[in-house]
């Protein structure tokens, strides 16, 4: 039995913030389409993988890593194999047919995030929305099971992170074909803050 004598703590009175997303694991119809959808556009690096038990019978499960700075985790992202999803749509903002709306990765800088997009193009794969946010700067693809992935490159806190509101409002729809869409402009607008003076006209 319990010790009556022990004194009980009383419960938080609010959930406590957790630091960040430490990972999410996605359902696919085929692993080896999503491993190298993952692994070969997205750039991540298999860590792990889901091994057999004698007397458990579990799914086909991987573990990826993104780069940490040269470091891997144990996993950002893990994939399990699921044959019964449905079959995949192009992805939308709204109305789509899967629960995951989209899974956002972000590349180290503005150089980074060109390059990866001059390679998506070179492979083919088909561009849903490119779009300069008042946070982020975005391209939306598709993966292999109709779930959007965003590759961003985030613009420096000082220029949103006094009106996260008036950034998020702030859209800017870019061309989704050819070589318009590698154009990344880098006048973007500050938010919570005056804006500079417009030079005046000679």
């Amino acid at each position: 039995m319990p010790d009556r004598n022990v004194a009980v703590p009383a419960a938080t009175p609010q959930a406590v913030a957790p630091r960040r997303i430490n990972h999410i694991v996605l359902n696919v119809r085929d692993i080896e389409e999503s491993h190298r959808f993952w692994t070969e556009i997205v750039g991540l690096k298999q860590v792990a993988t889901l091994r057999p038990r004698p007397g458990v019978t579990l799914p086909k499960m991987r573990f990826y890593s993104a780069d940490h700075e040269g470091k891997l985790t144990h996993h950002d992202i893990a994939l399990v194999e699921s044959p019964n999803l449905p079959a995949p749509s192009d992805w939308m903002l709204s109305g789509g047919s899967v629960a995951v709306n989209h899974i956002a990765m972000q590349l180290p800088d503005r150089e980074a995030w060109l390059k990866q997009l001059e390679f998506l193009q070179s492979r083919g794969i088909k561009f849903n929305w490119r779009v300069n946010h008042g946070v982020t700067h975005s391209v939306y693809v598709n993966d292999p099971n109709g779930y959007g992935v965003e590759f961003l490159y985030e613009l420096p806190r000082e220029m949103w992170e006094n009106d996260i509101q008036g950034a998020i409002d702030y859209l800017e729809n870019l061309p989704t074909e050819g070589p318009e869409t590698l154009v990344d402009r880098t006048d973007s607008p500050r938010f919570g803050q005056a804006q500079p003076a417009a030079a005046p006209a000679e």
